[in-house]
């Protein structure tokens, strides 16, 4: 099991965040995280990666029981991809695209030991493999936004993590640009060594083909969980945004239009 959250509650300052939360993840799946913004989509990660503690319920991730384990040598084997993080290197002036993706290795801004040249072959397969090989030695600091998502889910999947959070990777890309990155999404599902991912957003045409199941949240609760085929409907859409909706299935992926 990737991921087994029972009877999970998240309560701070008196407020819950998270509510009677059952979800299992199990290996072989990849699935979507989607909700509106408060509906608990970063709460519920903050949980899995150990950044913030159930108030009540058992949390286990990768077979490690929260309470009995490590965090922190937890966190090595997750990946870990948002806006966020591309903000900490975005005051790093001289910082090449190789070097952000060796300093996953580390779970560092910068790198600070010395570095074998079995990992730098490693870092530009995996550049070769996101085609971003052309860019190794150019400045992150210079790339498009496209580019520098792509050199962060290198980042990530240097370690080669079991479990691959992708937080709203496309937020602030254009359409041409997003969909770049979701073909590359989908093609890291293809690797021999591809990790589980959970994909977090908010627009139901991110999820692309391999994405096999869904989690829909409103208001720290879960309002669906399963196979995506069975849970993307009307009736669970309208519920999770607050809104009367249509839905449509094109190319393997659903649209979704709101109702007049």
């Amino acid at each position: 099991m990737k991921v087994d959250l029972r009877n999970v509650n998240w309560r701070k300052n008196k407020k819950t965040l998270l509510d009677r939360i059952n979800w299992q993840v199990k290996t072989g799946e990849h699935w979507a995280i989607l909700g509106l913004n408060g509906s608990g989509k970063t709460s519920l990660l903050k949980l899995i990666t150990g950044f913030e503690w159930a108030t009540d319920g058992q949390v286990t991730v990768l077979d490690q029981k929260f309470g009995q384990t490590n965090i922190h040598e937890l966190r090595k084997r997750i990946g870990w991809v948002s806006t966020a993080l591309d903000e900490r290197f975005a005051t790093r002036a001289t910082d090449t695209v190789l070097e952000v993706v060796l300093s996953g290795k580390f779970a560092s801004v910068g790198i600070y030991e010395e570095v074998q040249e079995s990992l730098i072959d490693e870092a530009l397969e995996l550049l070769k493999q996101l085609k971003m090989e052309h860019f190794a030695h150019a400045t992150f600091q210079h790339l498009s936004q496209g580019e520098k998502r792509r050199t962060m889910i290198a980042r990530a999947l240097i370690v080669k993590p079991e479990l691959l959070i992708l937080d709203e990777p496309c937020n602030g890309l254009d359409v041409y640009i997003r969909e770049q990155l979701l073909e590359t999404i989908e093609e890291i599902t293809q690797l021999e060594t591809a990790p589980t991912i959970l994909y977090v957003t908010h627009h139901l045409e991110e999820i692309v083909p391999s994405i096999s199941h869904v989690l829909l949240l409103h208001n720290g609760q879960i309002v669906a969980k399963g196979n995506k085929g069975e849970m993307l409907n009307e009736h669970n859409l309208s519920q999770t945004f607050q809104l009367p909706v249509t839905l449509q299935w094109n190319y393997d992926r659903p649209w979704l239009q709101i109702k007049k």
